[in-house]
């Protein structure tokens, strides 16, 4: 199933914003790459283009799809990044449109083992982004080269 576009909808909106960065744009999927939560900067959603709720509102070889992309983004955040632990979370609570959270964990980072909406539990020192063993760019190109693989 798909649904149009809702006007009021912020992942509706294709175009770049400030809190995120496209990473990969498909006919039926986008990732972005979040830019709004600096203390988590290995945060990316996989975003369903057609504006959809719940992921039973699709075609069963459009949900194989995007948790194959789900599955691959993970992926290369684990061979690039080597976190912790991997999140995976799909509220839709605040904005009901189809997206995951595909967020690389590490034991310094502000909230661990909390979730990112939790509470604090530390300071990083240094800045988180300076902590990543790979640049974010580098980051980026991986998914989209796995992705067009």
């Amino acid at each position: 199933m798909t649904g149009a576009l809702v006007s009021t909808c912020e992942l509706c909106a294709h175009q770049a914003t400030p809190a995120w960065s496209l990473v990969f744009q498909g006919p039926l999927l986008r990732v972005v790459r979040v830019l709004d939560a600096p203390e988590f900067p290995a945060f990316y959603r996989v975003i369903w283009q057609a504006h959809v709720a719940e992921m039973s509102d699709l075609l069963a070889a459009d949900r194989q799809h995007l948790m194959d992309t789900v599955n691959t983004v993970e992926g290369v955040l684990r061979t690039s990044l080597q976190p912790t632990k991997i999140n995976l979370a799909a509220f839709g609570n605040m904005v009901p449109h189809l997206h995951w959270h595909v967020i690389a964990r590490f034991d310094w980072d502000s909230h661990f083992p909390q979730p990112v909406w939790g509470t604090a539990q530390r300071t990083p020192v240094p800045a988180a982004v300076d902590r990543l063993i790979a640049p974010l760019v580098e980051v980026d190109a991986r998914i989209v080269a796995a992705l067009t693989a």
